[in-house]
C-alpha cells in the first residue's frame, strides 16, 4: 500500500517527500474535499516534485463533461510533460444521474488521454454521498470502470471530524474494494483518517491510503510536518510485515 499525502503548496512538497509520501496530491483543504489548487500553485508544486515521484492533482466536482475536460486540460497544461505517473481525481457530487457521471468520467478520460502528462483518471466517490448528493460508491466503481479511468478513490465529502469508518464498515469497505478490483480498478483510501485510522485501512486490500490532516501541524489546513509523514508511513509499514507474518503463520 502507498502513501498519499496532500499538499496545498510548494513548500510542503520537501517535508512530504522526506517524510515517506509515495504519491504526492495537489490540493487546496480550505475548498473542500477535493478543492483544486491554483494553476500557478500547481506548476509550483509540480516543479518542486522530484520528477520521478508520483504526481496526483485534485479537480473538485465539476458540474458535466465539458467542465470536467476543461479542468483535466487546464491542469495537464500547468503541470507539462513529466517523467513521473500523473493521476487527476474527480468527484461526481454535481452528477445528479448515472447517464451524467459516465459522460463526466468520458470527457475527463478523453482530455486526460490528449495531454502532455499522459494522465491517469481517479473517480472519487464519497462514503457520505447521501450527503454529497452523489452517486453511490459502487455505482461510482462502474461508471469509473465503463469510462476507461485508472482507478477510484473512497473519500469523505463532508470534513466534519468523522472519518472513513464513522461512514463505512470493514466489511463494507473491503466488499467495495473488492468489486472495485474485479472492475480492473485501482483503489484508494482516504477521507480524515488519522494515525489508528491508516492503520485500519492498512488492514485492507486498497493500493492507496491518501491523508492531509494527520499529516499536518494544525489539523488539514495546518502546515506538513515530516516526522507526522514519517510515523504514518510507519504505521503501513509495520502493518505490511504483520500482513506477511500472518499469510506465513497460514502457509506454514
Amino acid at each position: 500500500m502507498r502513501l498519499l499525502v496532500s499538499v496545498r503548496s510548494a513548500a510542503e512538497v520537501a517535508p512530504a517527500v522526506a517524510g515517506g509520501g509515495e504519491i504526492i496530491d495537489a490540493k487546496e483543504p480550505s475548498r473542500g474535499s477535493l478543492g483544486p489548487v491554483s494553476p500557478g500553485v500547481l506548476a509550483a508544486i509540480d516543479h518542486a516534485l522530484p520528477g520521478e515521484v508520483p504526481l496526483s492533482v485534485a479537480l473538485g466536482d465539476p458540474t458535466g463533461a465539458p467542465a470536467a475536460a476543461a479542468a483535466v486540460s487546464a491542469a495537464l497544461q500547468a503541470v507539462g510533460a513529466r517523467s513521473g505517473a500523473v493521476y487527476v481525481k474527480l468527484g461526481l457530487a454535481a452528477a445528479r444521474s448515472v447517464p451524467a457521471a459516465r459522460l463526466l468520467m468520458e470527457g475527463a478520460v478523453a482530455a486526460a488521454a490528449a495531454g502532455p502528462a499522459r494522465a491517469s483518471v481517479v473517480a472519487v466517490a464519497y462514503a457520505d454521498h447521501e450527503a454529497a448528493g452523489a452517486p453511490a460508491p459502487a455505482v461510482v466503481s462502474r461508471v469509473a470502470a465503463d469510462a476507461g479511468a485508472h482507478g477510484v478513490l473512497l473519500d469523505t465529502w463532508r470534513k466534519d471530524g468523522r472519518d472513513l469508518f464513522a461512514h463505512a464498515g470493514s466489511g463494507a469497505l473491503l466488499d467495495w474494494i473488492e468489486q472495485s478490483r474485479r472492475l480492473g480498478l485501482v483503489v484508494a483510501l482516504a477521507g480524515s483518517l488519522d494515525l489508528d485510522g491508516v492503520r485500519a485501512a492498512a488492514q485492507l486490500p486498497a493500493d492507496v491510503v491518501g491523508v492531509r490532516g494527520a499529516a499536518c501541524m494544525g489539523g488539514r489546513e495546518g502546515v506538513i510536518v515530516e516526522q507526522r509523514v514519517r510515523a504514518l508511513r510507519r504505521a503501513l509499514m509495520d502493518a505490511a510485515v504483520q500482513a506477511l507474518g500472518r499469510t506465513a503463520e497460514v502457509a506454514s
